[in-house]
């Protein structure tokens, strides 16, 4: 396999500082400041959309080196065990975490959104727009997800 390195674009800035705090993440605001290296201007024509798709590295978690044995969801016993790939969690081989998230405005190289699950001070990777041709239309998911997220995106 090759091995890469990939570069912050930006860093992440709202209220939200433990790692650990892992629900009612819909009310957060966060801003997101673009790198200067990519000019005033990196921003502009996305707030012609809704939402933007924010990937970023789960910087402030500890590396985890096995990942062969499926583990309880959130260590919870209570859940079924799950291979690393079958959750969104921040204990991955690379801990590159993504969420769509509403744009509230974009201001220069400042991105503020609504709904990040990225605590203070996380580096951001990418932005994409999100597009209504990039979603599935039938999303299939196990009924113990529907409730273990029900008060995720909560305020």
């Amino acid at each position: 396999m090759h091995s890469f390195e990939i570069t912050p674009i930006g860093t992440v800035r709202n209220a939200r500082t433990d790692v650990q705090h892992t629900d009612n993440w819909g009310a957060v605001l966060s801003t997101i400041t673009v790198d200067e290296r990519f000019g005033d201007a990196c921003l502009q024509g996305l707030e012609d959309f809704s939402h933007v798709e924010v990937l970023f590295i789960f910087d402030q978690f500890p590396e985890h080196g096995d990942h062969r044995e499926p583990r309880p969801y959130r260590g919870r016993p209570d859940l079924p065990p799950v291979g690393v790939f079958a959750g969104r969690g921040p204990r991955r081989p690379n801990r590159i975490g993504v969420t769509c998230c509403a744009i509230e405005s974009v201001d220069g190289r400042e991105l503020t959104v609504v709904g990040l699950d990225a605590v203070s001070g996380t580096p951001v990777i990418d932005l994409k727009p999100a597009m209504a041709e990039f979603l599935p239309e039938n999303v299939k998911q196990p009924e113990w997800v529907s409730g273990l997220m029900s008060e995720y995106f909560q305020p």
